[in-house]
């Protein structure tokens, strides 16, 4: 797991909806962090599945977007946020398998063609008769 650059976080605080009073109505708890792709040091193959994998949370200009607000602290939303991108980084770090082509056995083809051969007899049976 990379370290992430400070340079490529942006983080802004902003008030969270829902139930919670007056000081819920005044404090700003929830968070919103930016990561800037291009300012992180990820290889370029990373970097192509860590935007396939943003999908809406990635903006035009190359930023993700992650909001954490379940928690009343504004502590504990800032690091929600920051495991929230940990773990999709670790994602995108995971090289997919490539997919090895093989082909259908011999006793597997058999077993399609007879049943495709048993269906055909099936069909042909229900057919009225030519006189």
């Amino acid at each position: 797991m990379p370290d992430i650059p400070e340079a490529a976080l942006s983080w802004t605080y902003l008030r969270a909806g829902g139930p919670g009073g007056q000081h819920q109505n005044k404090t700003e708890s929830a968070v919103q962090l930016r990561y800037n792709i291009s300012l992180g040091d990820l290889p370029e193959d990373t970097v192509s599945r860590l935007k396939k994998l943003a999908g809406k949370r990635l903006t035009d200009s190359g930023d993700i977007i992650i909001e954490s607000r379940e928690h009343r602290s504004r502590l504990m939303n800032a690091n929600s946020a920051l495991r929230k991108l940990n773990d999709l980084i670790a994602q995108a770090l995971i090289e997919p398998k490539k997919r090895k082509p093989t082909r259908p056995t011999r006793a597997s083809r058999e077993r399609r063609l007879g049943a495709k051969k048993q269906l055909s007899e099936k069909k042909q049976d229900r057919k009225k008769p030519l006189i």
